[in-house]
């Protein structure tokens, strides 16, 4: 077994007490590759952004397991030779069975999801409280979700969203013990998280919704996923140079700057770093048809990753300087 402790990771339930009191929340940013986490570390060091970096299943497996925590201890050696402070975790996102949490825990993950969302409320607890077990032993946070997301993100795929029921979350949060809680208030997974007409204004998130739940669990960390922005300047790239992603939409940044002076303290943010990375690919290629090294344009996609990221931490998520 390969503890986070040996790779000097930070479990998330240490973050969360901070971003609570701060008003804040730290950045959940996925990666499947070494430039997405080149960017990431080179923002949140920058900006002494405390960071949660996110492995779906999907990006375990494309990226390897051995070599994931491989470049998760590379990226605390960056942090140290910065000078920095700022605490990194390593988290499966969207884990759905007992058995990839554990594996996770096993090769070095400081914090584990559990979604068992799609299951019957009575099931969902059971596996949570399941996982929360066995996690808690090894000293790995446990995120849990209520409430359905719609949309596609790799393995994680709803139609409808259906919201959290607040009426529920006290009752999950006791009978599992999970350090965090995801749920759903409007946002989704993927580029295109609203439907809209012409001229329609995107729909507000159920901060009714969120609301309710902090009255009944003050304090208690709150997560969002499908927290995408969508940005527009990167879909105008995409479509520029012979991409085809009209009427993708996402959710406006000032609506998830007010989540993040609530008790949300963690906001996923997965598509607005594909959008950005494909955007840089795509202008390289079709400006340069000749150019065939990789470095050539992965590079500028890196650096406008880098870009993102801390525009993210500074202006939206409010993390930047909290490390």
């Amino acid at each position: 077994m390969h503890s986070y402790k040996e790779l000097g990771l930070t479990p998330t339930k240490d973050m969360y007490v901070k971003a609570v009191d701060g008003k804040y929340a730290v950045p959940g940013y996925n990666f499947n590759n070494l430039e997405q986490l080149q960017a990431i570390m080179a923002a949140c060091i920058e900006t002494q952004s405390p960071v949660i970096l996110q492995v779906s299943s999907g990006a375990r497996k494309y990226a390897n397991q051995t070599l994931l925590r491989h470049l998760a201890h590379g990226a605390m050696d960056l942090v140290g030779e910065a000078k920095s402070t700022i605490p990194v975790a390593l988290h499966l996102d969207h884990g759905d069975t007992f058995e990839l949490c554990v594996s996770c825990i096993e090769t070095g993950f400081s914090s584990v999801m559990i979604d068992g969302s799609a299951h019957s409320f009575e099931d969902n607890i059971a596996l949570t409280r399941k996982v929360v077990e066995y996690a808690h032993k090894h000293g790995v946070s446990v995120e849990g979700e209520l409430g359905v997301l719609a949309g596609i993100e790799d393995e994680v795929s709803h139609e409808v969203t259906h919201y959290t029921k607040p009426e529920e979350v006290e009752e999950f949060v006791k009978k599992t013990g999970v350090d965090s809680l995801a749920i759903s208030i409007g946002t989704s997974h993927g580029a295109y998280k609203f439907k809209l007409s012409p001229g329609e204004e995107v729909p507000p998130l159920r901060f009714d919704i969120l609301e309710e739940v902090e009255r009944r669990i003050p304090g208690f960390p709150i997560v969002l996923h499908g927290a995408s922005s969508v940005m527009p300047e990167y879909v105008e790239i995409i479509n520029k140079y012979g991409g085809a992603m009209e009427n993708a939409v996402g959710v406006p940044e000032e609506q998830l700057r007010k989540a993040a002076a609530s008790s949300v303290c963690k906001i996923n943010i997965d598509s607005d770093g594909r959008l950005a990375m494909t955007a840089k690919i795509r202008e390289v290629l079709a400006t340069k048809p000749g150019e065939f090294d990789p470095r050539k344009y992965l590079g500028p996609a890196r650096d406008e990753l880098i870009k993102m990221y801390k525009h993210k931490n500074v202006n939206v998520l409010g993390s930047a300087g909290k490390g």
